[in-house]
């Protein structure tokens, strides 16, 4: 089978089904992370098996005989199993529409291959069963790293559906019980990875919630119902709104500060603040709270100093935007309302934020540890992030800054540690600090490379009650793992992490 037109078509494929599981399926979606879809899971592993037997045998063998009625009812399978996929896909989730472009092109050209592949497979199946050796040089070396490829992904969906069932939240209502019953609550951010939680938090305990939402492609992804306002002018003066939520911000943690990038992570944040201080003088009833974002980069790089909400602050560009956004805030006050400021800590989740975009290098053997690996980490599990906001809303006593992260921060090689051991997968790497500091600039030396020792004082004074006040409790529910088989493979390098950390 030495067709250059073939081997192009089977190269473009790998190309283009690489791209899907790694933009889109690892990406955007991170299905193997999602309880709603075991099924698809399934159908993905399934035909990327499928395609590692294709890709071997295309790649060193001429199969002739019963072997090719074999490879060519995997051929028929698999696309019986990619077409089920995609009735499951519309079904049960939003493809973006470069996906879905993808998909097109994938069952085209899977097409054009079938019909070049048409005329060998026609007349093998007449010559004797056998699996005749062959070589097609570095279009066979290409097969067979391809094979492995997917392979590899085939068996991870296949498990990762089997986990499925262990990633359920729990009643999300739970988490906003403390609040009166049916509340009006503003959201901004609330397509955001905090905010999709906080919403269907608020929905499904019967309060009723408006989201403005200037990036339309994301309402989806929002529990109904809920209102969706694309601008605060939609909102009437007569209106009643109990609390406002203010989550909203050009995300921090991305590529490159530029001018550019830093004006826009600091103005996107003070100019929402601003235009929610507008409303809510122009409103007749004023809402009792507004709950507004921040974070612990308030503090600066601090090294190991233990950090309270009464501590000072050191030059940082993470500072100036908290301290500009913080700012904007505190003036709501003047208005009359009680304003509470979260300084909040990475929020760990498998939905989105940080840990999100770790799981499947730590899931393939590629986590490791940043830099000297003790900087530290405060950190908040999502639900109990939750519980934070609907704290502060509950509680009139409430005010002014107050730090959302667990009791127990972490250093970067513990944390590291501990994701390796909830994903059973070891994480041997290790990524000096030039190389990130170079590669991502001040944004890596600040997000990654620093870090800040934060503890939730006036939360533990106030009585708050973390679920996951300990990392290893967290990754445990988040992953799906039973928490004491985690905890006694934790125990075997506990000691040994905290030598190194400390």
């Amino acid at each position: 089978m030495d067709n250059p037109i073939l081997w192009t078509l089977i190269s473009v494929q790998v190309f283009m089904g690489a791209f899907d599981t790694l933009v889109h399926h690892e990406g955007t979606e991170r299905l193997a992370w999602r309880a709603s879809q075991k099924k698809e899971l399934r159908l993905h592993g399934v035909r990327n098996l499928f395609y590692a037997v294709i890709f071997l045998c295309f790649g060193w063998s001429e199969p002739r005989g019963v072997f090719t009625a074999v490879l060519t009812a995997i051929l028929f399978l698999e696309v019986a199993i990619t077409l089920w996929d995609f009735v499951e896909e519309d079904l049960t989730r939003r493809l973006p529409g470069s996906e879905r472009i993808n998909h097109t092109l994938l069952a085209l050209n899977y097409g054009a291959i079938l019909a070049q592949a048409a005329p060998y497979l026609w007349s093998w199946a007449f010559m004797s069963t056998a699996l005749v050796p062959v070589s097609y040089g570095w279009w066979s070396v290409m097969a067979t790293v391809s094979a492995v490829g997917v392979g590899m992904f085939g068996v991870r969906d296949l498990l990762a559906a089997a986990r499925t069932d262990r990633l359920g939240r729990g009643d999300a209502a739970k988490l906003v019980a403390d609040l009166r019953p049916r509340q009006h609550v503003l959201v901004t951010g609330g397509t955001g990875f905090i905010g999709r939680r906080l919403v269907q938090s608020l929905v499904a305990g019967g309060h009723y919630v408006t989201v403005l939402a200037r990036n339309t492609k994301r309402i989806d992804t929002l529990t109904h119902p809920v209102r969706v306002i694309a601008s605060l002018d939609q909102i009437d003066e007569i209106e009643r709104l109990d609390a406002i939520i203010n989550l909203a911000g050009e995300p921090v943690a991305n590529w490159f500060w530029t001018a550019r990038k830093r004006a826009r992570i600091i103005e996107s944040r003070v100019e929402t603040t601003e235009a929610l201080h507008a409303l809510i003088r122009r409103l007749q009833n004023k809402p009792e709270c507004l709950i507004n974002g921040s974070a612990i980069g308030w503090y600066g790089l601090r090294g190991n100093e233990t950090l309270t909400e009464t501590s000072e602050a050191e030059p940082a560009f993470v500072h100036d935007v908290c301290q500009a956004w913080e700012r904007a805030a505190i003036k709501v006050a003047q208005s009359g309302v009680r304003v509470v400021i979260l300084r909040i800590g990475l929020v760990l989740g498998v939905d989105g934020g940080m840990l999100s975009r770790l799981l499947t290098p730590f899931e393939f053997c590629g986590g490791g540890i940043l830099g000297t690996g003790r900087q530290w980490m405060s950190w908040i599990e999502l639900d109990d992030m939750i519980r934070v906001i609907a704290f502060a809303l509950a509680r009139q006593d409430v005010n002014g800054v107050v730090n959302a992260t667990a009791p127990e921060p972490v250093r970067n090689i513990e944390f590291t540690q501990s994701l390796s051991q909830a994903l059973q997968r070891p994480a041997r790497l290790r990524f000096p600090g030039w190389l990130i500091a170079g590669g991502l600039g001040e944004m890596g030396r600040e997000t990654m490379l620093s870090g800040q020792r934060v503890l939730p004082m006036r939360l533990q004074k106030l009585g708050f009650a973390f679920v996951y006040p300990r990392l290893t409790s967290a990754l445990c529910a988040m992953t799906g793992r039973k928490h004491v088989e985690f905890e006694r493979s934790n125990q075997k390098t506990s000691s040994e992490g905290r030598t190194v950390a400390d």
